[in-house]
């Protein structure tokens, strides 16, 4: 009787210790599963902000090839001015229940122009035994960039016919010839993704 009286106190303690152990567990799943949340709503406004930007580049070189000598610096990912990039990237952000802090901001990532976007989320990690956590957002950062996808010679004459090579994939495109919407998809002429 009396062994048992003292292992009493004992199961007691290791029942508190396991408890305070499982609601610390839940605090953190809390934690992690905000913060995926919020990189998820990051990647896609970034991503958002980048396909506004090729877009702009499709719609500039569809313009360009056949009347500016130039046309082939769309090709290059050089024209583009980026100004639906922030409101793209604010609608993605509010689909994940997310607000962008700051707009898409230009940068550049492995020799290629992209945006790198910051969120906060509009929910809170919780309640939970650690003070303060209900009022907490989760925040996060992301960088997706537009990667040409094509080449061409260096010396290719923007006033005749040039060849591309799109990835072992080959592409003519004469300027005299070329009418509206012939030109290749752009996600044959330029890849979206994100920074690594």
């Amino acid at each position: 009787m009396g062994d048992r009286g003292q292992t009493l106190p004992l199961y007691i303690w290791l029942t508190g210790i396991l408890l305070f152990a499982a609601f610390a567990f839940f605090v953190f799943a809390q934690a992690a599963s905000a913060r995926n949340g919020a990189q998820s709503a990051a990647d896609a406004a970034a991503l958002a902000a980048a396909q506004d930007s090729r877009d702009e580049l499709m719609t500039g070189l569809q313009g360009a090839v056949g009347h500016d000598d130039h046309w082939l610096d769309w090709l290059k990912g050089e024209r583009f001015q980026g100004t639906g990039a922030t409101a793209a990237a604010d609608r993605l952000a509010a689909e994940n229940d997310a607000s962008v802090r700051g707009g898409a901001v230009p940068t550049e990532a492995g020799g290629y122009p992209g945006y790198e976007v910051s969120i906060e989320t509009r929910y809170t990690v919780g309640k939970s035994i650690i003070p303060g956590t209900e009022s907490r957002h989760a925040t996060a950062t992301a960088v997706a960039v537009i990667q040409p996808r094509c080449t061409f010679a260096t010396d290719a004459d923007p006033k005749k016919s040039v060849r591309l090579d799109c990835g072992g994939q080959p592409i003519d495109i004469d300027p005299e010839h070329v009418a509206s919407g012939e030109l290749p998809d752009a996600s044959v002429l330029f890849s979206v993704h994100l920074a690594k």
